[in-house]
């Protein structure tokens, strides 16, 4: 379900969230289906519950997930897609990086254009 890179400079709870909202998106996880507990899922990846659990706070408080006392931690029922904007604007930095460091390598407008289509429909696919 989620896959680590150890090595990659993103933190590891930007990882889970990033690999968890894959899942989602992909129809891979539906509204209602249980995802581990914190520890279990540190367990699985052999990472810190704390780790963990700052992933899951910031899903929560994209209420992408939801925890019920007692039973779990579960996909919320109705994930509502809207921009957070100070989200978009971080983004944004990041992608004006990414585009300049493509320029440097010779892409013009239409390869980058091509290049973030390819990306968005791998994203898309089901």
């Amino acid at each position: 379900m989620i896959f680590l890179d150890y090595k990659s400079s993103k933190p590891i709870y930007e990882q889970i969230i990033e690999q968890i909202k894959l899942n989602v998106m992909r129809q891979y996880l539906k509204a209602g289906d249980a995802i581990p507990s914190v520890r279990k899922l540190a367990l699985e990846l052999s990472i810190t519950p704390g780790t963990v659990a700052k992933a899951y706070q910031e899903l929560e408080r994209q209420q992408i997930i939801e925890t019920i006392r007692g039973k779990g931690t579960f996909i919320a029922s109705d994930i509502e897609i809207k921009p957070d904007e100070k989200k978009v604007l971080e983004l944004k930095k990041n992608l004006q990086s990414l585009i300049m460091e493509l320029k440097m390598m010779g892409y013009d407008k239409q390869r980058v254009t091509k290049l973030v289509g390819e990306i968005y429909e791998e994203l898309s696919v089901c």
